[in-house]
C-alpha cells in the first residue's frame, strides 16, 4: 500500500484528501518511482474543479469521467528514484535520480508511481528522463510540465538574437521558464504580471516591466516580435496589433475562436498565431542539459508535505504564486 492524495467528487480543493490504494506494480517497458516531490499547477486545479472552456471541458469530462473522476490521484510533474524496473527496460536501473511528466495519466500525488522508460506518442504525454545533478528534487519537480511548454513555444516562435519578447503573465510556472528561454536565445523581454513579482521576474533576466493593474501592454503603443499570452486575458484584435510584421503570437490557453480567427490571419498576413505542440524525451533530456549548464533554473515559491495538497491548491487559484509551488512527498 501507498499514501497517496486522492479525489472522488470534482470540486473546491476540499475533494482532496489523504488515503491508502495499492502500490503500483511496473510492466514490463515501466518503472517503478519512488517519489519524492510533486507540483501544484494551474492545470492540476483546473482538472480538479473542471473549470475550464467548454471546447475543452467536454472531451477531457469524458477522458477523466462525467459523474466523477476516474483517475483519482492527480499531479502531472514528479522526481524520484527508481526502485525497480520491468524486464524490458534498459535505459535505466535501481536507484537512478529521474524528473518527468506523468501526462494525462496523472497520479503524481502519491508516494509511488509507474511510467513507460521510453515515450510513445500513446503515452498521453509521459515523459521522463534523469534529473538534473544540479537540482534538488524539488526543483526538479517543477520543470517537466512547465519548462517543456516554455521550451515549445520558444522554439515555435524561433527568436532571433535582440528581438523584442513580451510574455503575458510572466510570474507564473510557464511564465519563469519561458522569460529565461527568450533570454537563452537572445531577446528584450519585457514582463506582464503584478508589481510585487517585478523583483523576481528580475533576477531572472526580464528587461521591461508592465504592471497589468496599472497599465494595459496593448494600448500602448509598443510592438513585439513576439507575444506569448499565458493567461489569455488580452484584447486578440490588439495582441495582433501590438506584434510587428512577421511578428508571432503564442497562445498558452487558446479560445476556440482565437484558434480558427488564428489560421485566417497566419494564411493572410506576415503575422503568425501558434499553439502548443508534445513534448518528447529529447527535448525534457535538452531541457536538462540547460538546467546543468545553468542556462535555466525553477522559482519555487513555496512547499507544502503531501497532506496539505489542498493548501497548496488553494494558494495557486490565489494566483499570487510567483514561479512554482511544490508538493513534497518524501524527503530524501
Amino acid at each position: 500500500m501507498m499514501k497517496a492524495i486522492l479525489i472522488t467528487n470534482y470540486g473546491s480543493p476540499d475533494v482532496l484528501h489523504l488515503g491508502e490504494v495499492a502500490k503500483p506494480t511496473p510492466k514490463d517497458n515501466e518503472v517503478l518511482i519512488r517519489i519524492r516531490a510533486a507540483s501544484a499547477t494551474k492545470g492540476d486545479c483546473e482538472i480538479r474543479s473542471f473549470k475550464m472552456l467548454w471546447f475543452i471541458w467536454i472531451p477531457m469530462r469524458l477522458y477523466m469521467g462525467v459523474r466523477r473522476p476516474r483517475k483519482q490521484i492527480l499531479g502531472q510533474e514528479l522526481s524520484g528514484e527508481i526502485e525497480a524496473v520491468g524486464k524490458d527496460v534498459k535505459r535505466f536501473k535501481q536507484g537512478d535520480p529521474v524528473f518527468g511528466t506523468t501526462g494525462f495519466n496523472f497520479g503524481a500525488y502519491a508516494e509511488y508511481a509507474c511510467l513507460p522508460a521510453e515515450s510513445k506518442a500513446s503515452d498521453d504525454g509521459q515523459v521522463l528522463t534523469l534529473k538534473p545533478s544540479n537540482m534538488t528534487y524539488e526543483q526538479a519537480a517543477t520543470a517537466p510540465v512547465a519548462g517543456l511548454v516554455a521550451l515549445g513555444f520558444m522554439r515555435k516562435a524561433n527568436i532571433q538574437h535582440g528581438e523584442r519578447v513580451l510574455i503575458n503573465g510572466a510570474g507564473g510556472s510557464i511564465g519563469t521558464f519561458s522569460v529565461q528561454f527568450a533570454k537563452y536565445y537572445g531577446a528584450e523581454v519585457t514582463v506582464v504580471d503584478s508589481a510585487e513579482k517585478f523583483d523576481m521576474l528580475r533576477s531572472i533576466g526580464a528587461d521591461h516591466f508592465i504592471d497589468y493593474a496599472q497599465e494595459d501592454f496593448t494600448r500602448n503603443g509598443e510592438t513585439y516580435d513576439v507575444i506569448l499570452d499565458v493567461v489569455g486575458n488580452s484584447s486578440f484584435s490588439r495582441c495582433i496589433k501590438s506584434l510587428r510584421q512577421m511578428g508571432r503570437y503564442l497562445l498558452a490557453n487558446p479560445k476556440l475562436s482565437q484558434i480558427f480567427r488564428g489560421l485566417w490571419i497566419s494564411k493572410t498576413s506576415s503575422k503568425r498565431i501558434m499553439i502548443g505542440g508534445n513534448e518528447t524525451t529529447e527535448d525534457l533530456n535538452f531541457l536538462k542539459e540547460l538546467i546543468e549548464a545553468g542556462n535555466i533554473e525553477s522559482v519555487i515559491d513555496r512547499c507544502y508535505p503531501l497532506e496539505q495538497t489542498a493548501e497548496a491548491h488553494r494558494y495557486v487559484e490565489t494566483g499570487r504564486k510567483k514561479g512554482n509551488v511544490v508538493i513534497t512527498v518524501a524527503t530524501a
